[in-house]
């Protein structure tokens, strides 16, 4: 990189030479120094469109959707003409932003500039369409298609997937001239997403017999879910030894999806050693998995204490932290903690309780027969109690033999 910084101070010095800058250009976009590479661009008397799109294709990779559009916008107005390459990482950058607007008016540019039949800048266009949940215009570009590589199939299916229509991605599935290991995931992704984890079980046991289709770390991680939702362990532990065996389980995604199968399943021990195994690589959602699996399992004051450990090496809690600590609390009858991680979550941590934490917290106070505190708490929720919020209310009501505050609790009930 300092030679690169040497090679720009002596560019200056004699003067900007279009082929020359160029290349530092690319030589700093592939050491994804975007400022240097942009400010030289800044520089150049002669934009090609070929360093436009170098510049948005990095500024994509950083998820800076803002500044490809940007430079589509100097594009038009320095009069360089897209090409088809250009398209391909504008219509990601739409999808990113959420901007169906931008997309559409791309999406007219494209077909003036003459592209309007380059299937690697319509699947890029469908799959926007499809990422913006817009699904008519999604299946109309596709339909409307001369030439479908794999990639447009799959984007379409995602799509269907994405928005719960599995029976049309499953009509499209069928329909592919062939399949690769993008689209049988999608379909087990979004059976499992959907809450169809037999069919998400099926599908991937489908692949492994009849396509010869080598499962991914996106297949693994999409399967191992349904596993540990229909109990189906035996299964499970046998795409985990294929995991490990192909090097997948140094892959985050994948161990903290091994780890919650073994959670789920009640093998906190096993649970306990894949997460010791995954180590410093640890992000919220492995704290998270074996906080929630300790509180569920009665291991309140080891949730409570894998939480401390959690502050301590530096990751920071969410929302679903706090349902396990509060859950541990509740399990354990910590009502003093409890109270004092309830009021941290904003305090300490700018993370406003929702539906579930109110839900925690009334349930931790009424098993401790706080039952004053714990209606009076429901009386301050910022959103309308639910029937398991006041349900539980009523139950610890029942419980502490507290006939005026279950009248109290059981009259919302029978108006939800």
């Amino acid at each position: 990189m300092n030679q690169l910084k040497q090679s720009l101070a002596s560019t200056l010095k004699i003067g900007l030479q279009q082929h020359q800058t160029q290349l530092l250009i690319i030589q700093f976009l592939r050491f994804l120094n975007i400022p240097y590479a942009h400010n030289l661009f800044d520089l150049l008397p002669n934009k090609t469109v070929f360093l436009y799109n170098k510049l948005i294709q990095a500024y994509s990779s950083v998820n800076q959707s803002h500044q490809c559009l940007t430079l589509y916008s100097q594009m038009c107005f320095n009069n360089c003409s897209p090409n088809q390459h250009s398209f391909i990482f504008l219509f990601p950058a739409c999808a990113s932003l959420s901007s169906l607007s931008h997309g559409q008016i791309l999406h007219t540019h494209l077909l003036k500039s003459g592209f309007g039949l380059d299937c690697y800048a319509l699947t890029a266009l469908l799959d926007m369409y499809a990422k913006l949940r817009v699904l008519k215009f999604a299946r109309q570009v596709f339909d409307e298609m001369r030439v479908r590589n794999v990639p447009t199939w799959n984007a379409l299916i995602s799509g269907y997937s994405r928005c719960g229509d599995m029976k049309e991605a499953l009509e499209l599935f069928k329909s592919m001239p062939e399949k690769n290991v993008v689209s049988w995931t999608s379909m087990i992704s979004g059976y499992s997403q959907n809450g169809q984890f037999s069919s998400a079980l099926d599908m991937f046991l489908r692949m492994e017999k009849e396509s010869g289709v080598k499962p991914n770390r996106v297949t693994i991680a999409s399967v191992l879910p349904a596993c540990a939702s229909l109990g189906a362990l035996e299964i499970g532990e046998r795409i985990e030894a294929y995991a490990r065996e192909n090097g997948l389980f140094e892959d985050l995604y994948v161990s903290n999806t091994i780890l919650e199968m073994h959670a789920r399943c009640g093998k906190i021990e096993v649970a306990k050693r894949v997460f010791d195994e995954i180590g410093k690589r640890r992000n919220s959602c492995s704290w998270n998995s074996m906080i929630m699996a300790l509180a569920l399992h009665g291991k309140s004051i080891e949730a409570l204490e894998h939480y401390e450990q959690m502050l301590h090496e530096g990751t920071a809690p969410d929302n679903v932290t706090f349902v396990g600590v509060l859950l541990a609390c509740t399990h354990g009858g910590l009502v003093t903690k409890g109270r004092e991680l309830f009021e941290s979550m904003a305090k300490n941590y700018i993370i406003n309780p929702k539906l579930e934490h109110f839900g925690c917290m009334v349930d931790l106070l009424g098993r401790a027969g706080a039952l004053q505190e714990a209606y009076d708490l429901i009386k301050t929720m910022p959103m309308k109690p639910d029937a398991v919020v006041w349900g539980a209310l009523l139950g610890a009501c029942s419980f502490h033999k507290n006939v005026e505050l279950a009248e109290k609790a059981a009259q919302p009930l029978f108006l939800l």
